[in-house]
Parts: structure tokens; C-alpha cells; sequence
């Protein structure tokens, strides 16, 4: 039967039997022999803590008594003190650790931390340089501040390594006596490199005046924000930079690489643009140099500001890109202007059709698409490259425009197809190319909401638009995608339902809808006078479209005030009259 011994280790209460307690004292005895005098105090704390800690991972309740097996598994764990005896210029031995290879425990590391020390333990934690997280950090920031609050909530939970077992935990050592005699001296010898590094005349001159050492330590505390404010700077110019010069690097050498794989989807788009014929391989590398350069200068002003004793690129390599930047811009603007001239002109081909439709007869305006290139009415594509039935290369576009006018002349609709170019001859050129088709079928006009012209043609901002000049009082049935193309930069009137069903009539000042829900035209009506208004009734039938208009009551109700009126007044009148004849007669 053995005794049982209470003690506390590390601040952990156990229970120990006496065989395995006085093993345990014989292990720190030899412990601290081995140890020097400095730091041998600390030293000790940290290495029973650990002890505790191990010692309270075996334990499955409080009750259970720790015995020789338990101890003997912690020294095995920690190391006999004479394997690791730590003298100068030493080299270290190995030794199996507690954790496994590669474990780590997250802490936050306030020595190297700037504010809480949170990203400082993730980058032991993860086996990533800190400066790396921070960037993130900030980008965070920028990206409506959603970074901060996961930064609070890791620095209230995560613990502080404070003792030397958490340090070494933290950044995956193995928690030995040999490791925690290191660390700690380590320790001691960066404040004796502090100590000694302090000027003492300085201290003494310093404390002949107060006000000196306020100012000196306010000095301290706004140099140490301005430096993590660059640090924030210059991390969010290197993000900035470096993700630029990755986009314009990616750009460019698609532009070089295009002339060998023409192929390519994007290609046609880009080359549509060009409207000078440079060449592609060209213009890559003048975007690389004109755009690139002034990033990769941003890019090494903000790793200045996070590494204070980055090397420069010395003067030869600072010229030689000024000079190559300062010609790639020049170039650029020779080319932007000759881009300019090259749209500088519009031309347009008109042709105008009689339109049979007088006043009051009503013109049905339908718009066709071709399913072979879209299927649907929509106007959602401003040009696409494609094929057509006969496989040939042509540009499709929507840009088609209709616009509604008033005449006093015979109706007639005049089709306007428009494009740009470096002259007037050369924009007429590409316009007379434009292919747009439509019909007239009697009181249908059918038109389609494409356009079409070759490839070799290019983009030149190809459009068609569509004037209809109609008299007073003609009724206009447009279908539903007429709404769609209806534009107003030259019209009187514009459509404002995509309903099939509607009918509108061209009056003196307005388009009204003949049959819209009240909804539909209260934008569109201007607000009359109860008793003055009427009401309209439109009747599609056999017999065509019928009109009738009709009083609503309080006009007839006027009307009769009006009759009665006359009346009492015609029957004075005639009292009047027989009063003068009977007084005749007398």
C-alpha cells in the first residue's frame, strides 16, 4: 500500500503517489542542476507547466492517482536532462516530440503581431509569411471593412503565448527541456542586445526635462502609426498593382499571340476595333509597355513601403523604362488619333416607299426576326459575328430605330441605313453594304429588326433607321416588338405599350391609344375637365375598326340645364306677348 501526496504543479492540482512523487522531485532536482543560473528560475515554471499539462492529458477524472507509469511516460516525453545539456556553439540533438510531426497549436504572437498578434499566430499556425495574410487583411478592409469583425472575434478567443511551452507550441518545436533552455535564452539575449543598445547619455540628458521626454515618447507613438499606416498603404498599392499587371499582362499576350491563332472567339471583336489595321502583336506590346510600366513602378513603391531595405532596380534599369514608356505612349496617341479619323465621318443611303394609308385607315406595323440568327424579337445585340444560311461570314445587329412623324403630304416611309468612316465616300461605301429588307402589303407594313453586312466590312457602327411620315387621324396597329425599336430623338410620337392588341390614333399633339387601360394613358393624357370629357368606344369587327364617341353625363345634363333654360325663357315670352294683345283689345 503506498501514501498519496497532493500537490500543485504548474497550477494544477494532482494526486500523486509517494513512489511516483518522489521520482518526480529526483527528475526536477536533476532538472535544475542541469540548467545555468541565468534564467533558471523561468526556465523551471515553464518546464512544470508542461509537466502539468501532460500530466492532465493522462488523467481520465480528478480523482484518478498518477503513479510511476504516468511519470515515467512524461519523462520519456520530455527528455532526460542529461541528453540535453545546451552549451555555446552546441549542436542540438534530436528528439522524438510529444506533438506529431507538423502539429502546431494557434496562439496569437503579440511579439511579432502589429496590433493583436492574430495574423502573426496564423502564420506559424499555417507555415505562411504574416505579410501575406496582412495583404489579405487589407483587401479585406477595402471590400466594405467585412474583414475587422472575424479579426475581433479570433483576438478575444485565440490565447496569447505567453510561457515558453506556448511559443514553442505555437510554432510546432518540440516542447523539451533543451528547447524551452533555448527559447528562454533566447529571450534573455534580446534584452541584453536591447540593454546594450541603449544610450544611456540620452536617457540621462532626457530626464533633465519633462516636457523633453513627453514630446519624445508622443514622437515614438505617431511614428509608430504613420509606419503601420504606410505598411497598410503600401500593402493595398502592391495588391492593386500586382493584379493590374497580371490583367495587363494576360491582355497583351493574347493581342501578341492573336496573328497565330486567328481562330480564336474573341478575336473578330478585337479586330473590329482596330480601324487602323495595326498590328495586333503591336498594339500588345505597346499596352504592355504604356500601361504595364507605370503599375510595375506602383508595385515597387509599395513593396518599399513594407520592406524598408529593398534593393533598387538602380538608375539604368529606371531610365531605360522611362524612355520605353515615354515612346510607347507617343505611339499610342499617333494611333488613338488615327482611330479617331477613321470614324470621323457618317454616311448614310436613303430610299423612300409611297405608303397607301390616308386619314382615319389604319397602318399595321409588324417586326420579324429570322431564327436562324435569333429566336425572338428582342433588340439585345449590338453586333455579333456569325454565319448565315449559306455559311458565308457576316456582322448581325439589332440597331435598328423607328421613328413616327407627322405630315401634312402624302404618307410615305424613308429607310435610312448609316455607318461611319475615315471620309464621307468611305462611310457611304459601308452604309450602300448594309442588307435590311421589308414589305408592303397593303396596309401592313412588315420590317425586319435586323441588319446584316460582311465581315471584311467591320463595325463601323452600322444602323438603319426607319421614318414614317403619316397624316393626322391615321390609326396605327403595331405589334408587340414595335415598342422595342420606337425611338424618340427623332419622332412626335412614341409607342408606350409592347401590347399586339393596342390601337393608336395620331392626333394634333399626341399618339393616343385608342383602347389602352386608363392605366396605360394617364402618362400620356392631359387632365380635362369633367364636364367637357367624352368617352370613346372602339369596336373591331367585319366591318373594320368603328370609332363612336359618346357625351358622358354631366355634358348631357348641361345640355338639358341649357334646354329648360330656353324653354322658361321662350315661354315669357309668349306671356309676355298675349299680355300686350289682351290689353289691346281693352
Amino acid at each position: 500500500m503506498n501514501k498519496t501526496v497532493s500537490i500543485n504543479l504548474g497550477g494544477f492540482p494532482f494526486n500523486i503517489d509517494e513512489d511516483a512523487f518522489q521520482k518526480l522531485s529526483r527528475y526536477f532536482d536533476a532538472i535544475k542542476r542541469s540548467l545555468s543560473t541565468d534564467g533558471r528560475d523561468e526556465i523551471m515554471n515553464d518546464i512544470e507547466s508542461r509537466v502539468a499539462e501532460l500530466l492532465s492529458e493522462k488523467l481520465s477524472n480528478e480523482k484518478q492517482v498518477i503513479g510511476l507509469t504516468e511519470i515515467d511516460q512524461v519523462i520519456a516525453v520530455m527528455g532526460q536532462p542529461e541528453d540535453y545539456r545546451i552549451e555555446d556553439e552546441t549542436p542540438q540533438a534530436s528528439y522524438t516530440t510529444y506533438n506529431p510531426s507538423g502539429s502546431k497549436k494557434l496562439y496569437r504572437d503579440k511579439e511579432k503581431g502589429m496590433i493583436g498578434g492574430v495574423l502573426a499566430g496564423f502564420g506559424h499556425y499555417l507555415g505562411v509569411d504574416p505579410l501575406w495574410l496582412r495583404i489579405i487583411m487589407v483587401i479585406l478592409l477595402f471590400s466594405w471593412g467585412i474583414g475587422i469583425i472575424p479579426y475581433i472575434i479570433f483576438w478575444i478567443l485565440v490565447p496569447e503565448a505567453k510561457t515558453t511551452a506556448e511559443k514553442l507550441e505555437m510554432t510546432g518545436q518540440p516542447i523539451t527541456i533543451s528547447n524551452i533552455e533555448k527559447k528562454v535564452k533566447e529571450g534573455f539575449a534580446e534584452i541584453s542586445d536591447t540593454v546594450n543598445n541603449i544610450d544611456h547619455q540620452k536617457i540621462a540628458d532626457n530626464a533633465k526635462s519633462g516636457a523633453q521626454k513627453i514630446g519624445n515618447s508622443l514622437e515614438d507613438i505617431l511614428m509608430t502609426v504613420f509606419r503601420v499606416i504606410a505598411k497598410v498603404i503600401g500593402a493595398f498599392i502592391v495588391v492593386i498593382s500586382a493584379s493590374s499587371l497580371i490583367g495587363i499582362l494576360i491582355t497583351s499576350i493574347m493581342l501578341i499571340f492573336s496573328s497565330t491563332m486567328p481562330d480564336a472567339p474573341w478575336f473578330n471583336y478585337v479586330n473590329a476595333g482596330n480601324y487602323t489595321d495595326i498590328p495586333m502583336w503591336l498594339l500588345g506590346i505597346l499596352m504592355l509597355c504604356a500601361i504595364g510600366i507605370p503599375f510595375f513602378f506602383f508595385f515597387l513603391l509599395g513593396l518599399k513601403l513594407l520592406v524598408s531595405n529593398l534593393k533598387s532596380i538602380g538608375n539604368y534599369a529606371k531610365f531605360t523604362l522611362l524612355a520605353v514608356w515615354i515612346i510607347s505612349v507617343i505611339s499610342l496617341i499617333y494611333y488613338g488619333v488615327r482611330q479617331a479619323t477613321e470614324i470621323g465621318f457618317d454616311g448614310k443611303v436613303v430610299k423612300k416607299e409611297q405608303l397607301a394609308v390616308m386619314s382615319n385607315d389604319t397602318l399595321n406595323i409588324k417586326f420579324r426576326f429570322n431564327d436562324y440568327f435569333s429566336k425572338n424579337g428582342n433588340d439585345d445585340t449590338d453586333f455579333r459575328f456569325t454565319q448565315d444560311s449559306a455559311q458565308n461570314e457576316v456582322i448581325y445587329s439589332n440597331n435598328v430605330e423607328l421613328h413616327l412623324l407627322k405630315t401634312t403630304e402624302e404618307p410615305y416611309m424613308q429607310i435610312e441605313r448609316t455607318a461611319e468612316g475615315k471620309s464621307l465616300s468611305d462611310a457611304r461605301k459601308r452604309a450602300e453594304k448594309i442588307i435590311y429588307n421589308f414589305e408592303i402589303q397593303g396596309n401592313t407594313l412588315i420590317l425586319d429588326n435586323y441588319l446584316l453586312t460582311g465581315i471584311e466590312n467591320k463595325f463601323r457602327n452600322q444602323k438603319v433607321k426607319i421614318f414614317l411620315y403619316l397624316q393626322e387621324g391615321t390609326i396605327i396597329h403595331p405589334d408587340e416588338n414595335a415598342s422595342r425599336y420606337s425611338e424618340g430623338d427623332y419622332s412626335n410620337y412614341n409607342f408606350y405599350s409592347d401590347s399586339d392588341q393596342n390601337y393608336y390614333r395620331i392626333d394634333k399633339e399626341e399618339l393616343k391609344c385608342l383602347n389602352c387601360p386608363e392605366d396605360d394613358q394617364d402618362w400620356n393624357e392631359e387632365e380635362v375637365d369633367s364636364t367637357n370629357s367624352h368617352t370613346t368606344t372602339v369596336t373591331l369587327n367585319e366591318k373594320g375598326l368603328q370609332i363612336r364617341e359618346k357625351r358622358n353625363d354631366a355634358e348631357i345634363q348641361k345640355e338639358l340645364n341649357e334646354v329648360k333654360e330656353t324653354q322658361k325663357r321662350i315661354e315669357a315670352e309668349i306671356r309676355e306677348k298675349i299680355n300686350e294683345v289682351n290689353d289691346g283689345k281693352k
